[in-house]
């Protein structure tokens, strides 16, 4: 293999495969052209209905698909449930495209397995950040959004009953997840707890494993529906 080859195949490899899902075409346009500036970036699809975006992600299994909410034919939400429901697609990571408007329904997103929210004014910087952050499954994205929309709905999470799973954890990583539920990076969370970010980001990923959680987002939903974060905690 030459070295111009290798190159574009180590490239291909990095690449973050990404498909946009919206019932108006010109989001989709515009998200297409901002995301497909990026050299790491390839939208490979896009759909315009729930049923639309699960048919092509299951055909195309991007790394990350934008998902509006309102859609017809089976919204965004059940599009969600449909793909995660699904093993084949364990790697794809969803994140919903949503306003402040539809706070109602960030509960069951989060419950089916999204893996970070934007909302439709955000920054292009931080849309492009969203992908990146979301494909390499490290954090929940905007942390300080996603807090703020989790205290709104956080009252459907649960009564506080803690999980009989989280028996489980030691007692470091109890602590870890509560801090993960209040949104703090891992960064935050090695300052806090005076660790590095390596060791929080070990248990991070422990607890994930005890807990059967998908991703991080359900690490999240867990420390609510337990009652280890409540609304307004700092």
């Amino acid at each position: 293999m030459s070295t111009h080859q290798g190159a574009s195949a180590t490239l291909a490899a990095q690449t973050i495969r990404v498909v946009v899902a919206d019932d108006q075409h010109l989001i989709r346009a515009g998200f297409t052209a901002l995301l497909s500036n990026e050299p790491d970036i390839d939208v490979v699809g896009n759909a315009g209905t729930g049923t639309e975006v699960v048919e092509v992600v299951t055909r195309l299994r991007p790394d990350v698909v934008l998902m509006d909410i309102r859609m017809p034919d089976g919204d965004g939400l059940w599009a969600t449930e449909q793909i995660v429901a699904d093993p084949a697609l364990a790697a794809t990571h969803i994140v919903i495209v949503t306003t402040f408007e539809l706070d109602e329904y960030v509960g069951r997103a989060i419950r089916a397995g999204a893996s970070g929210f934007l909302v439709k004014d955000t920054e292009p910087v931080e849309l492009i950040r969203a992908v990146r952050v979301v494909a390499g499954g490290d954090a929940l994205l905007s942390p300080s959004v996603t807090r703020r929309l989790l205290e709104r709905v956080a009252s459907g999470f649960g009564d506080g009953t803690q999980h009989a799973s989280l028996a489980a954890l030691t007692e470091r990583e109890r602590e870890v997840l509560t801090l993960v539920g209040a949104g703090l990076t891992n960064t935050e969370i090695a300052t806090r707890l005076f660790l590095s970010p390596l060791t929080v980001k070990t248990h991070v990923s422990r607890t994930m494993t005890k807990l059967a959680a998908r991703d991080r987002a359900q690490l999240v939903v867990v420390a609510y529906e337990a009652g280890l974060v409540r609304p307004g905690w700092r």
